[in-house]
């Protein structure tokens, strides 16, 4: 995505940035990113998205690299 083009609401942080640029609108078929997703928004209840996004890794570390089958088990 074009970043000259991004919208008002990335702000001017890193992580808005990224996320604007590689994943927003971007189709998601793979089922370890759509469980990703699912919880980012799930815990994003209550709080901003920039949050989630900040606390992105923390995430990944709490839900073994967003790993469904092994969390499954």
């Amino acid at each position: 995505m074009d970043t000259t083009k991004s919208c008002n609401w990335t702000i001017d942080d890193k992580h808005y940035i990224d996320y604007h640029d590689k994943e927003w609108e971007v189709p998601v078929y793979e089922d370890a990113k759509i469980f990703e997703f699912l919880i980012l928004e799930t815990f994003q209840a209550g709080l901003s998205w920039i949050t989630i996004l900040r606390k992105r890794e923390n995430f990944r570390v709490a839900f073994d690299n967003f790993d469904f089958q092994k969390i499954a088990n």
